[in-house]
């Protein structure tokens, strides 16, 4: 009997760390993407620092929306200022919003699907490089702008860290 109830801890354990758990943003939510030109160096810096600056655009006016229909009003009405900005780099983008395709993503344990979502992407270059995205509404990325130190959640389970500190 005690083997069975060590194995069965031991299948307990396994299960549990082999588990990915699947998040599902929220209807109401609208997405934001960027897509590098390509994965060299520069063009993923530059990627960033785009991403960095539309933040900024935005982050004071997408902070006070209530909903989605001023979040994307919001994010509409600022494009002009977007693809000013953008317009200093030298390098050809395209801006959509609207309904547009996001393919899986897997981070930190957690399965974001795939599928069509409503969104702000914008494509640099060729768009072949990484892509940085975010949920824009409710603001989740602007949130994290604000911490300097922002901290990783590290999660973890309580069956396996009996089991580390006793085994």
């Amino acid at each position: 009997m005690k083997k069975l109830i060590i194995v069965l801890f031991f299948l307990t354990v396994i299960f549990i760390n082999n588990q990915e758990e699947e998040f599902i943003i929220p209807e109401d939510a609208i997405r934001f993407r960027v897509i590098a030109n390509s994965n060299t160096f520069t063009d993923q810096a530059t990627k960033t620092e785009i991403k960095n600056n539309i933040e900024e655009i935005v982050k004071d006016k997408m902070l006070l929306t209530t909903n989605k229909e001023q979040a994307k009003k919001t994010l509409q009405e600022s494009i002009p200022n977007i693809q000013n900005m953008i317009n200093n780099y030298d390098l050809k983008y395209d801006i959509k919003y609207g309904n547009n395709y996001f393919p899986e993503k897997k981070y930190k344990g957690v399965t974001y699907k795939e599928g069509n979502y409503e969104s702000l992407v914008v494509t640099l270059g060729n768009g072949l490089g990484d892509n940085w995205w975010c949920v824009m509404f409710p603001p989740l990325c602007l949130l994290e702008t604000d911490e300097e130190n922002l901290n990783n959640v590290d999660y973890q389970f309580f069956v396996k860290d009996v089991f580390a500190k006793y085994m």
